[in-house]
């Protein structure tokens, strides 16, 4: 007897009985998922799940074929055979008996319900109705989620409800819920993230602004939600594959991803390469496993920790491509893809890939931030706060943040205005110390300064984190040959010097 999961039974099933026709995308996920969002590396894990199921793969297809840009047949001969149900005494089942299977619910699987009006006047509901189908939308964005359509979501609408009843009703492991509050001249928008298993808060958040235009209000409050649900449905995720003893391919998906989202350090990343080479061993064409793979490459080569950056930055890029050839519309996927092209002296050809990216997500607030260190690449530092301030708008709290912190440090370098760098390198590390980069541009802009005490301080933190970082290998590994950035680029040799960097 195997044991299926139940969707991937659905799945199967809907398959064999349209075994005489091509099914498509749509066809999957309206049959089996009934009005949720899915994105699609959830419909190739539980396609991937479906054909491991009855010993084919994703490379050989020899019962399940993808038809590239048509969709997916059941091409094997199909033997149907009647058989008796039986009871658990071992005499057979009524037919009318109906067989309950107490299952978990899927991974990163929510429902947005809508949130409560507050103050009850009418262009207020329109507002907080926008929020709860908007959030819906920009959650089902996130690689491996499951998100209930918000037509469903909607039937709850100002209903006395028991979370936990919904969870198992709507088979959902999480309920976000929240109000929106108009006093005076301002609006409280109050969230929380509960687990429905148990009913237990995970996470909670308020915005208290002043009222300006309730449509750019809706979609800041909706952006700044979706990057701060991200990181932390994947932190949660996480957590629970921690507990699994034999964990699968999306729940060692969650594990890698949470130790990206911890710092750029060299222990952090091998450890994400770990889960991420484990989750793509079982599952080649999980999605989310391979962007993960890509970008723990590029982090290691834009970062200065390998002397053959070049060789890690080639392989995020095969990873990458790989993804997209799935996945065209993936955003995440254009993003790395377009930080890589940023690391190998195709700024402009970067900038047009992140562009690509915001049309697919536009709360992508990471997209911006490349942006801004593709202009400080092309010799336009000046440029780059701009972008950043644009990411820090969508997501201020975002966990990639003293990434872009650390842009504007070195773009302001670039501008010789060395006292401000060293207040944005200042706020990265505060924002997250595991940034070896951070220590080490820091140290260059305090030396320059002639606060060399505090610049060798800076180094020491730096090198803590990694030990192998040289001058030799920061100059080695500029990733862009525009002239203004490689003749300014010498300030930052300098002040490195001046801070006690070893020359390597």
């Amino acid at each position: 007897m195997v044991s299926i999961a139940p969707q991937v039974f659905d799945l199967l099933d809907y398959l064999i009985r349209n075994r005489e026709r091509v099914v498509s995308k749509d066809d999957l996920i309206s049959a089996v998922w009934n009005g949720r969002l899915v994105s699609d590396a959830a419909l190739t894990t539980r396609l991937n799940a479906a054909r491991s199921v009855i010993g084919d793969t994703g490379e050989k297809q020899r019962l399940i074929k993808t038809l590239p840009r048509k969709g997916f047949r059941f091409v094997a001969a199909v033997q149907e055979v009647q058989r008796p149900t039986v009871d658990p005494v071992g005499s057979p089942a009524h037919s009318g008996d109906a067989k309950h299977v107490p299952v978990s619910a899927p991974h990163l699987s929510i429902v947005v319900l809508p949130f409560a009006n507050l103050g009850g006047d009418i262009e207020q509901d329109y507002f907080v109705d926008g929020v709860t189908e908007n959030l819906t939308t920009d959650l089902s964005r996130i690689s491996g989620s499951l998100v209930i359509g918000r037509h469903t979501a909607f039937t709850y609408k100002g209903k006395a409800v028991d979370l936990r009843q919904i969870g198992r009703e709507l088979d959902v492991r999480y309920v976000l819920e929240g109000s929106v509050q108009r006093g005076g001249n301002r609006l409280r928008v109050n969230v929380q993230l509960v687990d429905a298993e148990t009913g237990n808060h995970i996470w909670a958040e308020r915005f208290d602004k002043a009222i300006a235009d309730l449509f750019d209000m809706q979609d800041e409050i909706v952006s700044r939600l979706a990057n701060m649900l991200r990181a932390q449905l994947i932190e949660v995720e996480a957590r629970r594959a921690e507990r699994s003893l034999h964990p699968n391919s999306m729940e060692l998906y969650f594990q890698g991803r949470a130790y990206i989202n911890k710092g750029v350090t060299p222990e952090y990343l091998a450890q994400a390469r770990r889960f991420f080479e484990r989750a793509l061993a079982l599952d080649p064409e999980n999605i989310g496993a391979l962007i993960g793979a890509a970008s723990v490459d590029a982090t290691i080569g834009g970062n200065y920790m390998t002397d053959n950056r070049a060789a890690h930055l080639a392989i995020a890029e095969t990873n990458s491509i790989k993804a997209l050839s799935m996945a065209p519309q993936h955003a995440t996927a254009h993003l790395v893809l377009g930080g890589i092209e940023i690391a190998t002296n195709r700024a402009a050809e970067g900038i047009k890939e992140c562009e690509q990216a915001l049309a697919l997500d536009r709360n992508l607030a990471d997209a911006y931030a490349h942006i801004g260190l593709a202009k400080y690449m092309l010799g336009r530092g000046a440029e780059t706060e701009v972008h950043i301030n644009d990411a820090l708008r969508l997501s201020p709290r975002d966990i990639y943040a003293f990434r872009w912190l650390l842009y504007v440090g070195f773009a302001k370098v670039q501008l010789n205005a060395d006292a401000e760098a060293v207040t944005w390198f200042r706020r990265s590390v505060e924002a997250n110390r595991n940034l070896p980069s951070a220590h080490f541009g820091l140290a260059a802009a305090l030396a320059l300064l002639g606060s060399f005490d505090q610049a060798k301080a800076a180094t020491k933190a730096g090198l803590a984190l990694n030990p192998g970082f040289t001058i030799r290998r920061f100059r080695l590994g500029a990733a862009s040959d525009n002239p203004t950035f490689l003749n300014k680029r010498k300030r930052i040799y300098e002040g490195m010097r001046l801070a006690g960097v070893p020359e390597g």
